[in-house]
């Protein structure tokens, strides 16, 4: 038997990474904090447990870049895939989650597996030389040892930003006479997606009230270190997007398109708020785009102006915790590893990427790079015509280091498609033409690799 590949995390990354090595014959070791260490965003000591909300955003493969990753994904036998589709809940055309049976099977399915080993404690500093190859997979929420461990190591300075929790609420509470469900423009192929979120209206009146409570609440003071931290652009908090200016929720999460009330069916709702399911009881609904860093009692007093939800309880409310990343293309090679160890790897958001999937896909290609080099072979480099392709190529040098920032995949990652115009009229069919390059380039490298 040969050595074991140790990885330090047991979310999404560090799971992905440990199933690609398993799965091929090779030992593992996860390393897991939780729960002798706990986190502010986590609840259990699951495996691969979602903190944050509970979708794996959108599962179209031909027309976005996020469901290319999903894609991607499924043809390199992605555990996290295969256990997000078995738990999967209506979510129109995006893939979510029951959120604790999905985390449960994951660790289940690791444990059972004869090349895993699960060790808790928190590890507190760089991995010791004679463990061999290690894969540093501890998330946003890397412990503030291990992240003075790397600082040391690199002596370049660990990045950080800002990341929100929206709250959930349970469904018994919400007034129905007020909200009603359905997916924006009716999307998904069965009744149940086509039905898969709930919505609450609201008039102008009621949204200018809103905005205000938002703009006038109590938030969370940040320590003196923390003042300078980012948000990250695509989780913002929502009295963040409030104070860019009062229109802008009504054309971000709370836009009202794509919606028709059938308590006023002849009255266009001024904005809506949404939403989706949180486990397959239908118990739990998370408030869609609504994370915050509001204090408790006034998100309470805040979601209570929302048509509806006047009398909501709350499984949990908002928060907000500061993430930390690494400066990737500065410190990583092409394989992901640590310039200064080349024996460590780093994979999922401590690398710099953004997202659930993007986290798993990053594990994916860190495990099948450290399976390579155990068995003495070379891997090419992987395509970046490709979505995992993309991510790996910004995160390792494709990215301005000094202006480097979290990315979720997107089509401004990809190189452009030759013959195909741009434009809005044609976007269709150029991101068809992105995806079908990509479908192709991604089996052959995953053949010959």
């Amino acid at each position: 038997m040969s050595k074991p590949i140790h990885i330090i995390g047991g979310g999404m990354a560090g799971s992905e990474a440990a199933w690609q090595l398993a799965s091929a014959g090779q030992p593992v070791v996860i390393h897991e904090m939780r729960p002798n260490v706990g986190t502010f965003a986590h609840q259990t000591d699951n495996l691969a447990e979602l903190v944050c909300s509970n979708s794996f955003r959108s599962d179209d493969h031909e027309a976005n870049a996020v469901g290319l990753l999903h894609w991607e994904m499924r043809a390199a036998g992605s555990l996290i895939m295969e256990l997000a589709e078995a738990h999967k809940l209506p979510a129109g055309g995006a893939l979510a989650v029951d959120r604790d049976p999905f985390a449960e099977a994951v660790t289940k399915r690791l444990l059972d597996h004869p090349m895993v080993s699960l060790e808790r404690g928190e590890i507190t500093g760089m991995p010791p030389k004679d463990w061999g190859q290690t894969i540093v997979a501890t998330g946003p929420l890397t412990s503030t040892a291990l992240a003075q461990a790397i600082l040391d190591e690199t002596g370049e300075g660990a990045l950080a930003f800002f990341d929100a929790i929206a709250p959930i609420v349970y469904a018994d509470s919400i007034d129905m006479s007020k909200a009603w469900f359905q997916s924006r423009y009716d999307k998904g192929d069965t009744e149940e997606e086509r039905t898969a979120y709930l919505n609450c209206p609201m008039d102008k009146d009621t949204y200018e009230a809103f905005i205000d409570a938002l703009l006038e609440s109590g938030k969370t003071e940040f320590k003196d270190w923390e003042k300078d931290t980012p948000y990250f652009d695509g989780c913002l908090p929502i009295e963040v997007m409030a104070e860019r200016g009062r229109e802008t929720l009504r054309f971000g999460p709370m836009k009202p398109v794509g919606l028709t009330n059938p308590h006023n069916p002849d009255e266009r709702p001024y904005a809506v708020v949404q939403l989706r399911r949180d486990n397959a009881l239908g118990t739990l609904y998370n408030i869609v785009g609504f994370q915050t860093k509001m204090k408790y009692g006034e998100q309470a007093e805040a979601f209570a102006l929302i048509p509806g939800l006047e009398n909501a309880r709350f499984a949990r409310l908002g928060g907000i915790h500061r993430n930390t990343f690494i400066n990737s293309p500065l410190l990583l090679d092409h394989q992901m590893r640590l310039k200064a160890r080349p024996d460590v790897r780093f994979a999922g958001q401590i690398s710099g990427v953004e997202g659930y999937v993007e986290s798993a896909a990053m594990g994916i290609l860190a495990g099948r790079f450290a399976l390579a080099e155990a068995q003495g072979r070379d891997v090419a480099e992987v395509p970046q015509t490709t979505a995992m392709g993309a991510l790996v190529t910004h995160i390792t040098g494709g990215a301005e280091a000094k202006t480097f920032q979290p990315m979720n995949v997107n089509f401004g990652l990809f190189p452009l498609v030759e013959g195909v115009k741009g434009g809005r009229r044609n976007r269709k069919d150029r991101y068809k033409a992105y995806t079908d390059r990509a479908k192709a380039d991604w089996q052959d490298w995953l053949r010959e690799n």
